[in-house]
């Protein structure tokens, strides 16, 4: 099976050194909805005429619809969603379940992928996508050669990233850039502030402890294609056509064998070289780097060397053409090409005064495909003796057929998608009864609950300390097991929760489509963490239908927001804790300065210093805001059913002082921040 090379284009100039590279397909996102908002993107007109010029050439085009949406938005990404199916794209790439209940409604047979901001990284969540019918996976960057097999074996698309900027955080669960500067990734409008500088030895000097080298997978696409990927992709929305080319050229040689310009393809865009650690399971200092002046420089240096990837177009397709030209009879030119046939006529031949055109000097014209997609097949001609041919009018036949085939082919591969929007809905009903929520405590182990006993409140604890919390006594009817927000070992995790199981615990808190498909497989009943990153009615809606009932919404919304959601779940914020910025499966400190002299925090330049838990067991680390979040006193503005207070480095003493205050409504102490509840994200 032929693997697909998947170019990014950020606008038109993208677009055009893509196609004419060579990719096979490329994703680019519209003005609205698109996982980057700053990129040129597309207009409605825009995206009609590159999906045409894309179908010229046989190339797929896939719409970025990757972000996340609020309620007073829903109208809007219906419009979208209509405009995708009448200009005929390929595929939707999707984070947000609103965009799959709209698409699902209204135009079931547009094919669709589910983003890598769905934290898709099991097999199970290979699986649950399948089931929900979407047609592809965008896999984590994460993940092992390993795990990426097991995904493949799921009979489901799987896309991986093969080339670009690698992110600390696992996609779809970093909030670093929505609480420290209201920009939210999920949204499409991530600053990049793991790219400023951090240390874990105090205040960063040259220190980049939360940059990672990009990704590189030249060298093993023939792994990846052994495995089963469908889709090699280039992250690089934002960057500039000659990095687009550039990779493009490099996985078509490493896919044919032949060897690369790994010089050129580093100079022209990474931070410090490029990284393959996480396919190999060797994570590390290696793999950390930053953008440095050396890196611009040679840039700059490779620019024009690059443009030469794509000053002319790709020879896609090998042509053949059979010339007819026969006294008194119209010329004939027959085509075939690229899966497309022609037929089209010109005038008839005059009688030659002398000896006649030559049918070589026939054949050597048609065979003059210069600036097009074409090289000359079978080229032949079937001519009477004694007829003059002008080479002019060879070549307007020529040129009548290679425009004849372009149509037949962008007409053959363009396929509007019915759109039928009279069952969307955008507004839903809401309760109009207030509620003050209830309060449900998180808690890390049960030495950190031994100074107080929850009160009648829920609880929320780690898998992993399940059995602890059985032993100290805790009712696991009234508790919730919560699951790690990425998996490294997803059957070490179904045998953790299947134990569980046995002590009595019933309840299984998600983070993604994997998770819930791995919490009903066992028969227990799951509920949905903030990862989900529930934003919408629409979604709400959605989980509470595929058996969530109860719901943690993103810590992204404002409290208005969160209280006119409608849906019939059982819906709770975080009013408490330093909020998870990040999830990340290399640990920053180690990289550093080694486990020795771990800190367990890190230093940005302003001296703030965020708290790293450790959760080397899981193989995940987490980033943790500094200021913790205080709604004690504001809990009236949240109309909702219940909310967190969120434990994670508390001590005992901290934690019965805060759950205390929080019972009696007190305002805050010490240095504190209300997170987004009040100033949302853009």
């Amino acid at each position: 099976m032929h693997i697909e090379i998947l170019a990014p284009c950020g606008g038109p100039e993208s677009l055009e050194a893509a196609l004419r590279a060579g990719a096979d397909a490329v994703y680019l996102g519209a003005k609205e909805f698109s996982a980057r908002k700053n990129a040129d993107n597309f207009s409605d007109d825009e995206l009609k005429t590159a999906v045409r010029e894309c179908h010229r050439h046989g190339v797929l085009v896939y719409l970025a619809f990757n972000t996340v949406i609020k309620d007073n938005e829903l109208k809007k990404a219906y419009k979208l969603l209509g405009t995708a199916c009448s200009a005929g794209v390929d595929g939707l790439i999707i984070q947000d379940f609103a965009v799959y209940e709209a698409a699902r409604t209204a135009c079931p047979d547009m094919p669709l992928h589910a983003s890598t901001q769905m934290t898709v990284h099991t097999r199970m969540g290979a699986r649950a996508a399948k089931e929900l019918g979407f047609k592809r996976v965008v896999a984590a960057r994460e993940l092992p050669l390993c795990v990426i097999k097991e995904l493949c074996g799921e009979d489901i698309e799987v896309e991986v990233f093969a080339h670009g900027a690698l992110c600390m955080s696992v996609s779809g669960q970093c909030y670093l850039s929505a609480m420290i500067g209201g920009r939210s990734a999920n949204r499409g409008l991530c600053v990049g502030a793991c790219r400023l500088p951090f240390s874990a030895a105090g205040m960063p000097k040259d220190e980049y402890a939360l940059s990672l080298k990009d990704l590189s997978y030249c060298k093993h696409v023939n792994d990846l294609a052994d495995a089963g990927v469908r889709s090699l992709k280039i992250e690089g929305r934002m960057k500039r056509p000659e990095y687009v080319a550039a990779a493009v050229n490099a996985l078509k040689c490493s896919l044919s064998g032949e060897d690369y310009d790994e010089k050129s393809l580093r100079a022209v865009f990474s931070r410090s070289g490029f990284t393959d650690g996480y396919l190999d399971s060797k994570t590390g200092a290696g793999m950390f780097g930053a953008r440095l002046k050396e890196d611009v420089t040679a840039a700059a240096d490779a620019l024009g060397g690059l443009r030469k990837l794509y000053e002319k177009p790709e020879k896609r397709f090998k042509l053949d053409m059979k010339l007819s030209a026969h006294h008194g009879e119209p010329m004939t030119l027959w085509a075939s090409g690229g899966g497309c046939e022609a037929i089209v006529k010109g005038d008839v031949p005059e009688e030659a005064s002398a000896s006649g055109t030559d049918r070589q000097k026939i054949e050597e014209q048609l065979s003059k495909f210069g600036g097009t997609i074409y090289e000359p097949g079978d080229i032949s001609v079937d001519a009477d003796g004694g007829i003059f041919i002008p080479l002019s009018r060879i070549n307007l036949l020529r040129r009548m057929a290679v425009e004849a085939l372009d149509s037949e082919r962008a007409d053959r591969l363009f396929k509007p998608i019915a759109f039928d929007a009279s069952s969307l809905k955008s507004d839903f009903e809401r309760t109009s009864e207030l509620r003050y929520p209830a309060l449900r405590i998180r808690a890390e182990s049960p030495e950190q609950l031994s100074l107080t006993r929850p009160e009648g409140e829920e609880l929320v604890i780690p898998l992993s300390k399940a059995k602890e919390f059985f032993d100290s006594g805790y009712d696991p009817k009234n508790c919730a097991v919560s699951l790690p927000r990425f998996d490294a070992d997803e059957k070490k995790t179904a045998e953790a929760l299947g134990f569980a199981k046995t002590l009595g615990f019933c309840v299984v808190e998600c983070s993604n489509i994997g998770q819930i498909a791995l919490a009903k497989s066992l028969g227990m009943t799951p509920i949905g963490g903030f990862g989900l990153n529930i934003s919408n009615s629409l979604a709400s809606r959605h989980y509470f239908d595929c058996g969530v009932k109860t719901q943690v919404l993103s810590p992204e919304l404002k409290a208005v927001q969160c209280s006119f959601i409608a849906s019939p779940a059982r819906l709770g914020a975080t009013v408490y804790g330093h909020l998870p910025l990040m999830i990340m499966r290399n640990c920053p400190i180690a990289a550093q300065v080694g486990c020795k002299n771990c800190r367990k925090k890190l230093t940005d330049r302003t001296g703030a210093e965020f708290p790293v838990v450790c959760r080397r067991q899981l193989g995940i680390y987490e980033l943790l805001n500094p200021k913790p979040l205080w709604m004690a006193d504001r809990l009236n503005d949240l109309n909702l059913d219940f909310c967190d207070i969120m434990l994670t480095n508390e001590t005992p003493e901290e934690a019965e002082r805060i759950i205390g205050m929080f019972r009696r409504g007190e305002p805050p102490y010490g240095d504190f921040t209300r997170g987004r509840f009040y100033k949302g994200v853009d």
